[in-house]
């Protein structure tokens, strides 16, 4: 099967934003991507100081970031949009107000067996925009049980197509990661991929090669993997969205629709 034009699109774009141009060219790319989207560079190195534009896009944070310390608290993995939350019913969640997806559809086969844990648990979507820091942490702290790659299309995932492309969120590209809590509450962190986003990093699994010929759902299961509240575990490259879904009971969101969180900041209460 021929790769969909929304991934040549993406590979297109990654292959230029990796190329390093001479410094005084890069610099002037750097600056006007900084200009064009406005982003806020204080905690960041200056724009002319990364080498290529998906240096740029990936860029750590210079310092690091004060984060919710207290043991009930879920924090934001990333900076970001909630762009829809709620509870799961009937099987169902909503990529935006109006538009519902089934979860069975969105996890694949591999967690069929989970679906009733989440059944009247709680989820929350995250959008990253391409102005925002584009890397992700651990929410809480949680055993990373499996990870699912699950290869598809790059449809951007901005406002205008999550209120009108149906099952925008089951058709792109994604990653499936199952976690337990400390209390054996199980929550699911779904990378979600997008246009431009030629890659989606995990520090942990380095076999997870996205946007490219891999065609079926590649599964990884972990032993003894712990991972602790606001720890790196990878990066988008350009913006995307990340899925938090939790087991009925696990948690009290704090948050609410089209509030702005940072990396960091408290989004839920553990029960």
């Amino acid at each position: 099967m021929a790769r969909h034009y929304t991934a040549l699109i993406s590979s297109a774009f990654g292959s230029f934003a990796a190329k390093a141009f001479p410094r005084s060219i890069q610099k002037l790319i750097n600056k006007s991507y900084v200009t064009l989207l406005g982003l806020d560079m204080s905690e960041f190195q200056p724009p002319q100081e990364y080498p290529t534009l998906g240096a740029l896009f990936t860029r750590a944070l210079k310092k690091e970031r004060l984060i919710v310390q207290s043991d009930d608290s879920v924090i934001s993995p990333a900076d970001s949009l909630v762009t829809d939350l709620g509870e799961i019913k009937e099987g169902r969640a909503y990529q935006i107000k109006g538009m519902e997806y089934r979860i069975d559809a969105l996890l694949g086969d591999y967690f069929a067996a989970k679906l009733a844990l989440l059944e009247g648990g709680s989820f929350v979507n995250l959008y990253l925009s391409p102005k925002d820091y584009h890397r992700y942490h651990i929410p809480l702290d949680l055993q990373i049980k499996s990870l699912t790659h699950i290869p598809g299309k790059l449809y951007p995932v901005n406002m205008p197509l999550l209120r009108h492309k149906h099952d925008l969120f089951i058709e792109n590209e994604r990653v499936v990661i199952e976690c337990i809590d400390t209390k054996g509450n199980l929550h699911m962190i779904v990378l979600v991929g997008a246009l431009n986003v030629g890659k989606m990093v995990v520090s942990f699994e380095e076999q997870v090669k996205t946007n490219s010929e891999i065609r079926q759902p590649r599964h990884y299961s972990y032993s003894g993997l712990k991972m602790a509240k606001g720890e790196l575990f990878g990066w988008f490259e350009m913006g995307s969205t990340i899925l938090l879904m939790s087991q009925k009971g696990a948690l009290k969101l704090e948050v609410t629709e089209g509030q702005k969180v940072r990396f960091g900041e408290e989004i839920a209460k553990i029960n």
